[in-house]
C-alpha cells in the first residue's frame, strides 16, 4: 500500500512496477498457504494417495501469477514509459519508500534463509532450490531475492532519472524489473513442473531404503527399486526383492512386513510401500538405480574380504 501511495505521489514507473510486484508476491504467499492446507486432506476413493501434490500445483500457479501479473505488466509499463516519458515528481518520496522496502525485504530473505538452512544441509543454495521436494521455501527464497534485486533496479532507475532529468531511465527500471520477474517465474515453473510430473527420492534416501530392506535375514537383496514423491512429505516405494528359494509363503509375508517396518523407521516419509517377492537372478538386477548398484558393490567388497580372510 505504501508503494502504491508513493507511485501516486511520484508517478514513477519503477515504483508502480514494484507495487505490482509486491501485490503479486502477497497473492503468491496466500496461494502457497492454500496449497499447504488443501494438501492435508485425507485420501478419498477417487484420490487414494491423498492430496500432497496440491502443494506442487499451487506453487506452479505462483509461477504463472508471478509472470502474468508481475513480469508482463512491468515490461509493458516500462516500454510505454520509455516511448512516452512522464515527469517524475517528488523523487525523495520514492527514495524513502524504496529504502524502507529494502530493509524489510532483507529481513524477509534472512528469515526464509534461516528456515531453509536445516533442510539445505551442506548443499549449495542453487542445488537446494533445484532438488528441494517442498515447494514453499524455494518459491519464497526466489521471490525474496527477486524482490531485493527489483528494488535495486528501481533505485537505479529513479536515481538516474533524477540526476540526468531523463525520465526514460525510470521506464528502463520498470522494464528491468519485468525481465527479472520473468526469469524467476520461468525457473520456478520449470522446477514445479518437474515435481508435478513426479520426482524420485534423493540418492541418499534411496540408499537408506535399500539398506533398510536388506538389513534383515529375510531378504537376499533388492532387485528393482522405484520411488516417487506424491507430496513433499509423502513417498511411494515400490521394490522387487529377492527372497530365499525355500521360504514358505508365511515366512515371505513375515519378511515383507519386517522390511516395511525397517523402511518406515529409516524413512518416515515412506507412507506407501509395495514390495514384490521374487527369486534373485543377477541378470535381472536393476543396475541403472544408483542405490541398488552401490549396494551391490558393497556386497561384492564384503564377499571378497570374507573370502580373503577364509583363505
Amino acid at each position: 500500500m505504501t508503494k502504491f501511495a508513493a507511485f501516486a505521489v511520484t508517478g514513477s514507473a519503477s515504483m508502480l512496477a514494484e507495487s505490482v510486484h509486491s501485490l503479486a508476491d502477497s497473492g503468491n504467499q496466500v496461494l502457497l498457504l492454500v496449497g499447504r492446507r488443501r494438501a492435508r486432506r485425507a485420501e478419498t476413493e477417487e484420490h487414494q494417495f491423498g492430496f500432497g501434490a496440491e502443494r506442487y500445483f499451487y506453487a506452479f500457479i505462483v509461477a504463472v501469477v508471478l509472470f502474468t501479473v508481475g513480469a508482463v505488466f512491468s515490461c509493458y509499463e516500462g516500454v510505454e514509459r520509455i516511448r512516452h516519458p512522464e515527469k517524475l515528481t517528488s523523487p525523495l518520496v520514492a527514495f524513502g519508500v524504496l529504502a524502507v522496502a529494502v530493509v524489510l525485504e532483507a529481513f524477509s530473505l534472512r528469515t526464509a534463509a534461516g528456515e531453509a538452512r536445516p533442510s539445505r544441509g551442506q548443499a549449495g543454495w542453487r542445488s537446494f532450490i533445484r532438488h528441494a521436494k517442498a515447494p514453499e521455501l524455494p518459491a519464497v527464497l526466489l521471490e525474496d531475492v527477486a524482490a531485493l534485486t527489483g528494488l535495486a533496479f528501481a533505485l537505479v532507475g529513479v536515481t538516474l532519472a533524477t540526476i540526468t532529468r531523463d525520465d526514460r531511465w525510470d521506464g528502463a527500471g520498470s522494464l528491468a524489473i519485468g525481465l527479472l520477474l520473468g526469469c524467476v517465474a520461468a525457473v520456478l515453473a520449470v522446477e514445479m513442473k518437474s515435481l508435478l510430473i513426479g520426482e524420485s527420492a534423493s540418492p541418499g534416501v534411496e540408499a537408506a531404503i535399500v539398506a533398510a530392506i536388506e538389513g534383515g535375514p529375510e531378504v537376499e537383496r533388492v532387485i528393482h527399486l522405484r520411488t516417487l514423491h506424491i507430496g513433499p512429505d509423502t513417498l511411494l516405494v515400490a521394490a522387487k526383492i529377492g527372497v530365499l528359494h525355500d521360504d514358505t509363503a508365511a515366512s515371505v509375508a513375515a519378511g515383507i512386513d519386517a522390511a516395511e517396518r525397517r523402511i518406515r523407521a529409516a524413512v518416515p516419509a515412506a507412507e506407501f510401500i509395495f514390495l514384490e517377492p521374487d527369486v534373485y537372478q543377477s541378470s535381472r538386477t536393476d543396475t541403472a538405480n544408483p542405490a541398488v548398484r552401490a549396494a551391490g558393490r558393497l556386497r561384492s567388497r564384503l564377499s571378497t574380504r570374507s573370502a580373503g580372510r577364509g583363505h
